[in-house]
């Protein structure tokens, strides 16, 4: 199982250390819940990323998408390995802005952004907008031309295929919020390259998310390549930029076998270089927006063993100290997970093991984050580790409960560094005024 884990993860004296870094002396200093990032997996997996794509297609963009989570560190990692943003909302673009990310390398995307989003957008000076409907497109152009700039933008299509993966995780089907679809495309390109202060220099789609069929892909390339060629036979589009999106799935089991990264460029860079040669098009910039695969592996949850409920002949529930308040993805659409304990991870023959569910502390019967997972007996204080845990769990935390949304520590050759306190009570009422 130890694959799932960061790349630096290794067991010495039957603890899990991840980054040089026992988790045992993890938990004692900074508590847990705790979010353990690994820096060497995540600056692995940028580099592996930007290789695969500059080696077969050099005028290639690797764009993060914050939403499966982004704070300032690691941000600032994302510029230092070369990496562009994709930000969905005004408060990912302000984090990026803080970090002192560079803002010509951050791309705006989003079904329903809105004027402040696009103001601070605009005076940021954001080198991409994703336009994704005809209200966006009209309040774009005002709002550019009250600054007086003219704002590159893709427009996002939604080209009606079918990813294969999970309904919630599904983007590029004819029924989706996201996009426009092939019916009203045409239209959105006339209106945006009729607006005075707009550029509309390529198009962008989405599929959806952890996919493991790559199929697909080449079905959306192709349909998307089409349209452009139509587009320029019509209206003189000049097809400028090109994004696929991301979406590339992670194994979260031991039996999962996804993609490499490797396939992954393979199939688009191909499809795109073959569609660009049969329909006469210059090789557009190429953009993809991998998220999970890059920051997923890099990312493991650390909890604390408490209460044991033990009902003979139905099920042994092990409570931990967190749950769906920073894990909801199991509550949300049965994401499944692994876990070490990581105070007991030596393998021995005399080691007892035994099927337990581990129950989120949460007042939520839905509140599991591994149901009948067979682990080494464990005790009150004993420690979880749970791997596949960097993309989309902080991002999608709350405060459910009045929880506090938990430390993170970014761990490498043997040193900590604490990237984000844990929460306080003091926290939890900041916002009130009363």
């Amino acid at each position: 199982m130890l694959k799932l884990f960061p790349l630096t993860t290794k067991i010495s004296n039957g603890h899990i250390t991840i980054g040089g870094c026992d988790t045992t002396e993890l938990a004692a200093g900074f508590g847990t819940p705790l979010y353990i990032f690994d820096e060497t997996t995540l600056r692995s997996k940028c580099a592996e990323y930007r290789e695969a794509f500059e080696k077969r297609y050099p005028d290639s963009v690797i764009s993060y998408a914050c939403k499966a989570y982004l704070n300032r560190a690691l941000a600032q990692i994302f510029d230092q390995e070369g990496l562009s943003l994709d930000v969905v909302s005004g408060g990912e673009l302000a984090i990026a802005r803080a970090a002192g990310f560079p803002m010509e390398r951050v791309h705006f995307n989003g079904n329903n952004k809105s004027r402040q989003d696009l103001d601070l957008a605009i005076e940021c000076g954001i080198g991409r907008i994703i336009v994704d409907n005809f209200y966006e497109i009209s309040l774009l152009d005002r709002i550019a031309g009250e600054a007086d700039v003219q704002q590159e933008i893709l427009l996002r299509i939604s080209p009606g295929i079918d990813p294969h993966t999970h309904a919630h995780l599904t983007t590029g089907n004819v029924d989706s919020k996201f996009g426009f679809p092939m019916t009203q495309a045409e239209e959105a390109i006339a209106a945006a390259m009729s607006c005075s202060s707009l550029n509309p220099v390529g198009l962008h789609f989405h599929i959806g998310s952890q996919i493991f069929d790559l199929t697909p892909y080449i079905q959306a390339i192709n349909a998307v390549m089409d349209f452009a060629d139509v587009m320029r036979a019509k209206y003189n589009f000049n097809l400028q930029e090109l994004s696929t999106g991301g979406g590339l799935g992670i194994a979260y089991s031991s039996e999962s076998v996804p993609p490499t990264v490797g396939d992954f460029a393979d199939t688009i860079t191909v499809t795109v270089t073959e569609r660009c040669a049969s329909l006469g098009f210059e090789l557009p910039k190429l953009i993809v927006e991998p998220g999970r695969s890059i920051i997923g592996q890099a990312g493991v949850a650390l909890y604390t063993v408490g209460a044991i409920k033990d009902i003979e002949g139905v099920r042994k529930y092990v409570s931990v100290d967190g749950g769906m308040s920073d894990n909801i993805r199991p509550s949300l659409y049965d994401a499944k997970y692994e876990a070490m304990v990581a105070n007991k991870a030596e393998k021995h023959p005399a080691v007892e093991f035994e099927r337990i569910t581990i129950a989120g502390k949460y007042c939520e019967s839905g509140d599991i984050l591994i149901k009948d997972i067979d682990l080494p007996k464990v005790e009150p204080g004993d420690l979880i580790a749970v791997p596949c845990c960097g993309a989309y769990c902080l991002s999608m935390a709350s405060n459910y409960n009045a929880a506090l949304k938990p430390a993170i520590v970014l761990v490498k050759d043997g040193n900590a560094r604490l990237i984000r306190r844990r929460e306080t009570y003091e926290d939890l009422t900041s916002c009130d005024t009363v």
